[in-house]
């Protein structure tokens, strides 16, 4: 087991000097570049009492390393069970269909848990009672809230402009979906994102990190990303080994895909920044036909797009989708000025985070609009697509 972080080290040691009664179960788990993921997670038994001294020392410590514990909290691995009486084997289980965290336990229902092959009613029970536990998935104070927003980042897209309309870029820990006619640009977006998103911030606690790439319409070029990449000079060979791709070819290959990036996610923490579905809808439209599949559809879409949400949130990662457009019938009927209308219905509205409308403008200029979020007013800006990917449009 190798060292520990100073800071996490020197936490681990105050606590454990304050009383023999906090226990601390440390895990350690080494990513690719060497970072190590501290998690710990204190427990006080029923029967014991901290004295006054000890509790305030304790509270005293949790303040000063806010910060710490917040992003430790994040990555809860499912191995915490084992100390609290589950068998290795039932963890295995959990592992095997994709679910890695205490929090991932928290967001699956009994009814999956119970499902999966060797779990009885009575294990599942016990499994959520002790991730309960180890989780405190009760109320928290808005200012909590807040103190956990801080480790929200942002990916930048590549042009100012866009970036402002965005409050910084692509967030994390939600979906940003990108909807428009053909040569709006979404692709395009796509591609710059893989390269900007390997490039830290000089404004803001991202460092940048690894991408997902699922492409369900086979889009998805390297050589346009060694275009792109020309722009910021680093090493091509590096930079396309940083983005994973997957080719979807049907609705249930693209769900399935997402159970090997939870794993991936789980494997390299913290590596991994953005997930890129390009597009959401794609496949869907192919495999569901019809009226008579559109109810079927649209209960398959709505687990996708949990499945995503929960990968956001569980791995602090920035989701973004894109997704088409088709004629909306009954436009006309109400006077609307453009008779299209995103894919999806209100099943993809309400799942997405925030969803930006592209437009074209003149030449290679357009025009991206927000058309919902819960914290970006309704606004407009204009971006350019250049050799060097996503830019600002020249006045």
């Amino acid at each position: 087991m190798r060292s520990m972080t100073t800071s996490t080290c020197e936490l681990s040691n105050l606590l454990m000097e304050c009383s023999r009664n906090v226990q601390c179960w440390v895990l350690l788990i080494q990513s690719n570049n060497m970072q190590m993921m501290e998690q710990i997670v204190p427990r006080q038994d029923d029967q014991i009492k901290l004295n006054d001294y000890e509790v305030s020392s304790v509270r005293k410590i949790m303040s000063q390393h806010k910060h710490v514990l917040l992003n430790m909290n994040f990555y809860q691995d499912i191995e915490l069970l084992q100390g609290h009486g589950i068998n290795v084997a039932d963890i295995k289980k959990l592992l095997g269909v994709g679910i890695c965290t205490i929090k991932g336990i928290m967001m699956t229902t009994r009814k999956r848990l119970c499902d999966v092959k060797g779990l009885s009613e009575a294990k599942v029970d016990k499994i959520k009672e002790v991730a309960c536990k180890l989780l405190n998935n009760g109320f928290i104070t808005a200012l909590e809230v807040t103190e956990r927003r801080k480790l929200c980042y942002r990916i930048s897209t590549g042009s100012r402009d866009l970036d402002k309309l965005l409050g910084g870029g692509i967030e994390s820990q939600a979906i940003t979906e990108v909807f428009g006619e053909f040569r709006t640009g979404k692709t395009q977006l796509s591609h710059t994102l893989c390269v900007m998103c390997q490039i830290a911030s000089e404004t803001s606690n991202f460092k940048g990190g690894k991408v997902i790439y699922i492409d369900t319409e086979n889009t998805f070029r390297p050589d346009r990303l060694r275009q792109i990449n020309e722009r910021f000079k680093m090493d091509q060979e590096a930079m396309l080994d940083n983005i994973l791709y997957a080719r979807a070819y049907t609705s249930d290959h693209q769900m399935e895909l997402l159970d090997f990036v939870a794993a991936k996610f789980h494997e390299e923490l913290g590596i991994f920044k953005l997930l890129i579905v390009d597009s959401i809808m794609a496949l869907f439209r192919v495999d569901y036909s019809g009226r008579g599949e559109l109810a079927e559809r649209q209960q398959k879409l709505a687990q996708m797009l949990s499945r995503l949400q929960k990968i956001a949130e569980e791995y602090n990662v920035a989701v973004f989708i894109t997704n088409q457009m088709t004629a909306d019938p009954g436009a006309g009927m109400t006077f609307q000025a453009d008779p299209k209308k995103p894919v999806g219905g209100h099943i993809l509205a309400h799942a997405s985070t925030t969803r930006i409308m592209l437009k074209k403008g003149r030449g290679e200029t357009r025009i991206a609009k927000i058309y919902d979020s819960p914290d970006l007013p309704e606004n407009e800006a204009t971006f350019a697509i250049a050799t060097i990917g996503i830019t600002d449009a020249k006045e």
